[in-house]
């Protein structure tokens, strides 16, 4: 039984996302949510994500969502690094402290700022080996930020039991399909 995930993926400007009310983010969340559903039943207690724009941030609005069903989830907001959100700009600082208010748990990996790209290794390690599975929003057609952390969990795997599920640009076209069904038969 996996009692805690990590979930990660694209950043939103690799997804061509550039504002919080592009359909795209619903299909996402729901992609998310279709993937946590029967973990969440199986006894997944934690989802733990590093806080960084994009699709992390849409899987803690999706964990919140899920949490007026199963109040027993919790959210772990753990950076790679202390003030990460310090460059950001306004609307995205306002976005990030809103999902990070609401977290069971926040913390940071290095108690530092950041200083250079080890901090995102470590972070990548820290997540594969505090959590069972990977949630991650990635395709292999189109290279990004996520393939480090895939790169990390598959070499985490080869000698640790570890479970990699990854949600596809065909899983979300899926998504996209079936509510787009489903809308057509009300």
């Amino acid at each position: 039984m996996v009692k805690v995930a990590a979930i990660s993926g694209y950043k939103p400007f690799e997804l061509g996302i550039f504002e919080q009310n592009n359909p795209a983010v619903a299909y996402i969340k729901t992609a998310i949510k279709k993937q946590l559903y029967p973990l969440v039943e199986a006894g997944l207690e934690w989802v733990i994500i590093s806080g960084q724009l994009g699709v992390e941030l849409w899987a803690a609005e999706a964990v919140y969502e899920l949490q007026l069903d199963f109040p027993e989830l919790k959210l772990g907001v753990i950076t790679p690094f202390l003030n990460q959100e310090a460059k950001w700009n306004e609307k995205n600082k306002e976005w990030y402290e809103s999902v990070v208010s609401q977290a069971d748990f926040v913390d940071s990996i290095t108690k530092k700022n950041y200083e250079n790209q080890w901090q995102f290794r470590l972070k990548n390690q820290f997540f594969v080996e505090k959590s069972e599975l990977l949630l991650l929003l990635y395709d292999h057609e189109k290279e990004g930020s996520p393939k480090f952390l895939y790169e990390t969990a598959l070499s985490y795997r080869e000698k640790h039991p570890y479970e990699i599920r990854l949600i596809t640009f065909y899983d979300l076209q899926l998504v996209v399909e079936q509510e787009e069904e489903e809308k057509r038969q009300f």
